[in-house]
């Protein structure tokens, strides 16, 4: 076999036998963990990022061999063979204070113009993206980087209790608020562009891609539960976002964003984009949570409030904010409640209990038992 791995590796982290090393190595050879064409734009711009002050990982360093090569580490548990998923954004991490970021390449669009917009207004209800940075690709002409904090999915980990979905429902609608007041509408509002600063979550930081997994992707990353904590949800990505005049009429033509269900949407017939935002948040609040978790009741006025077919029947933000604040004031008593799964049984629920535990200690277990 080939040499040891260290022993401080736990057993997983190790291919147990030479027919194993040897499997993996058949493996290696064939291309499997070979940068793809994406990721070697990334590695070509390493160095240009490494000078502004951004450390990518070591995969993407010029010269990169895997770590696993000649030893019987098993390549998965390795933290250089994880490679990015979408291949317009990269994490790096900032040098001058260990930040993690992540990088997107944008052409000279609108999408750059207002995400730099929004950066600028500096006001509590702001839960959008901020732009750390923008400077010109070193690789491709046309083309800026533009940094921001690191973010993961708003729902991993999901929520624990319906007081955590109070928490979302206020932080979303005040955002979509603050939008609407400053004439953005995001025309592409859904689950994957409302993310999650997590940080308050993960004291011990998590693997960028490899969200449940510690930064050297061998454990698993241990996280506390969302209540009291700082959370923060953040509306993304304006590439589809339109800002108007003061005054102007918010119509627009386009069948874009990704909630088609949308009923007015159409490349012929102009309509109210803050309506569209109205009702794709509402759409999310019933297909993430009202129809997938128990107790969720409350919120159905409000949903079908935000869904209206008829646009103009529709209401604006804050309308939908005020409803909401008595929605809220009359069921703050559920703020303890688990936020659970219509789908789970009593098993499931035990077993997800006796996990968190595990990963958590008892800080957290009567919010998954009781």
């Amino acid at each position: 076999m080939s040499s040891t791995a260290p022993q401080k590796l736990p057993f997983w982290a190790i291919l147990q036998d030479q027919s194993a090393v040897d499997s993996q190595a058949r493996l290696n050879q064939a291309g499997r963990y070979d940068l793809s064409e994406s990721e070697q734009k990334w590695v070509a711009r390493q160095p240009a990022l490494h000078a502004r002050g951004y450390s990518l990982r070591t995969r993407y360093i010029p010269g990169w061999q895997p770590s696993w090569i000649g030893t019987n580490r098993r390549a998965l548990y390795c933290e250089d063979s994880i490679c990015t998923i979408i291949p317009s954004v990269m994490d790096a991490t900032r040098q001058e204070d260990g930040q993690l970021v992540a990088i997107k390449t944008v052409s000279e669009s609108q999408e750059l113009k207002i995400a730099q917009f929004l950066t600028s207004l500096d006001e509590p209800r702001n839960h959008c993206v901020s732009v750390l940075d923008v400077f010109p690709d070193s690789l491709e002409p046309g083309i800026t980087l533009m940094v921001m904090p690191y973010l993961r999915p708003y729902n991993n980990p999901p929520m624990a209790t319906i007081g955590e979905l109070f928490a979302f429902i206020d932080q979303t609608l005040e955002g979509l608020s603050f939008l609407h007041s400053h004439r953005v509408a995001h025309r592409d509002v859904a689950p994957s562009n409302i993310m999650m600063d997590a940080s308050a979550l993960f004291p011990e930081g998590h693997h960028p891609v490899r969200l449940q997994a510690t930064p050297d992707a061998v454990y698993d990353a241990k996280y506390h539960p969302r209540t009291g904590r700082p959370v923060r949800y953040l509306y993304i990505d304006f590439d589809c976002a339109t800002v108007f005049d003061d005054g102007k009429p918010s119509m627009v033509l386009g069948v874009i964003g990704r909630d088609r269900e949308v009923p007015e949407l159409s490349d012929l017939v102009p309509y109210d984009a803050f309506k569209v935002d109205i009702y794709a948040l509402g759409n999310m609040y019933f297909k993430e949570f009202f129809i997938t978790h128990k107790h969720m009741e409350f919120l159905q006025p409000m949903i079908d409030h935000m869904k209206q077919h008829d646009p103009s029947a529709r209401p604006s933000i804050e309308e939908v904010i005020r409803q909401w604040g008595a929605i809220r004031s009359n069921n703050k008593s559920r703020s303890s409640w688990r936020l659970a799964l219509k789908t789970e049984t009593s098993v499931s629920r035990l077993v997800e209990g006796i996990q968190n535990v595990a990963m958590n200690g008892l800080e957290s277990v009567l919010t998954y038992l009781t």
